[in-house]
């Protein structure tokens, strides 16, 4: 009889037949020439099919409706408040309250600018759900005066999409692999059987890891609050008549040098003025004098009844 010999062969051939299919298992088809022969394997389909409900042309190819794409959403916020840190508190506040976490938190020191000083400064690295965005993005602008708001979009929904499938799509194949390996019966179809498994479950973590990833930067949005502050001048009051003496004699100081500056800015035009001034005082003295000696010849020559040349 040749039929043990021939069922005994199967699940060689079978292996075969899903190790050629390719270890990709990325949305490709897999053959199963021989492996629907197995018992409990039942009708051979593709890996794709079976991830997207054994349709051949795929649900990827159809229109995504607003409600399923998936968008990352990033973005800045410059706020100008008085208080820094009590403001990046308050911040922390808003977003847990919100469902959200803080990723990352700064504070900076006051710093000196010549005689001003500011009230130093906050960054923060805010994860907001998705679906509050807006609504926390008011309570936070709330915090002070905006300076800057910047947000960004990125549609990754396909990316999504292809992920899932192929994961499906390598969680039927591990499915296969484990019952041929169940009906195995030689050392060498369960070592290759237990490869192949062993390559799938890493590229199966490998997209799960992906997964992961996208839910968390989609469902959940990135931005980056900066708190900074107002340089304020110090005021120091005089209390004594020494530092009176001394703020008034700063005061004298300050306005002369105020006045100089002026008079620096003025010098030029006014120099430029004077020249133009004396070219035109000498022309109209020029002519002045000409016409009263035009006049004073005129009166002499009718004096004597000479006519004028």
């Amino acid at each position: 009889m040749r039929t043990p010999r021939l069922l005994s062969t199967i699940p060689a051939l079978a292996l075969a037949a899903l190790l050629l299919s390719g270890c990709a298992a990325a949305g490709s088809q897999e053959s199963a020439s021989d492996s629907d022969r197995m018992p409990g394997l039942g009708a051979p389909e593709s890996l794709e099919s079976e991830a997207v409900g054994g349709s051949s042309s795929g649900d990827l190819a159809s229109p995504v409706s607003d409600d399923n794409r998936a968008v990352i959403t990033s973005g800045s916020l410059y706020l100008t408040v008085e208080a820094p840190s009590e403001a990046a508190t308050e911040a922390v506040s808003i977003v847990e309250a919100a469902g959200g976490r803080v990723d990352g938190r700064q504070e900076f020191a006051p710093r000196t600018f010549g005689d001003a000083k500011d009230a130093g400064g906050a960054e923060l690295l805010l994860r907001i759900p998705a679906y509050r965005l807006t609504a926390t993005l008011e309570k936070l602008k709330a915090l002070g005066e905006l300076e800057e708001l910047q947000l960004s979009s990125t549609d990754v929904t396909r990316e999504v999409q292809d992920i899932d499938a192929r994961a499906t799509a390598l969680r039927s194949s591990i499915t296969r692999l484990l019952a041929l390996q169940d009906a195995a019966d030689t050392v060498d179809d369960l070592i290759d059987l237990e490869s192949a498994i062993s390559q799938r479950q890493a590229e199966l973590e490998s997209l799960e890891s992906q997964q992961r990833y996208y839910a968390d930067q989609v469902g959940l949005s990135t931005l980056t609050l900066t708190l900074g502050s107002e340089e304020v001048a110090p005021v120091d009051e005089p209390d004594t008549f020494l530092s009176g003496l001394l703020a008034g004699w700063q005061a004298l100081v300050t306005f002369g040098s105020g006045l100089l500056v002026i008079v620096g800015v003025l010098l030029p035009w006014l120099v430029t003025f004077a020249l133009i001034g004396v070219v035109v005082l000498v022309i109209v003295r020029a002519i002045v004098k000409r016409h009263q000696a035009n006049e004073r010849a005129a009166e002499a020559h009718a004096a004597t009844g000479t006519p004028a040349s």
